[in-house]
């Protein structure tokens, strides 16, 4: 089975750097450097899971949060920021999603992402 992430983040270093890990392990990587275009792609895709950056320009993820709720409800989430937000911390927990604090570690961020995978897989959902 082939395993895709979207990976949403408007820091391109982050996005190499989380994209070249994946693919190391063999799972394949959707890259999007804005919620708008990360939603356009969700309208007509379907996504099992997502690293979706908090703090981005123009659209943050919070917001694009609401609006993947409601077009993708099921969709695995790992949430990662380089701020350590209460608020944050609690919606990640409200919405079941992973939540990681910026710089964290190779091990911990791909043992998240093959949770969500597992997670997802074990539904009957396609990865």
């Amino acid at each position: 089975m082939s395993k895709t992430v979207c990976l949403v983040d408007d820091d391109p270093s982050v996005r190499k750097a989380l994209s070249r890990l994946l693919e190391s392990v063999g799972i394949g990587v959707c890259e999007f450097a804005t919620g708008e275009d990360f939603l356009s792609y969700v309208v007509s895709h379907p996504v099992s899971v997502v690293v979706l950056d908090i703090w981005m320009d123009r659209m943050n993820g919070l917001e694009v949060l609401v609006h993947l709720c409601s077009l993708s409800p099921k969709t695995r989430l790992i949430i990662i920021t380089g701020r350590d937000d209460f608020a944050v911390r609690s919606i990640a927990s409200q919405v079941g999603a992973a939540f990681l604090l910026k710089p964290f570690g190779d091990a911990e961020f791909l043992d998240k992402v093959q949770n969500a995978l597992t997670d997802c897989a074990g539904r009957g959902r396609i990865c």
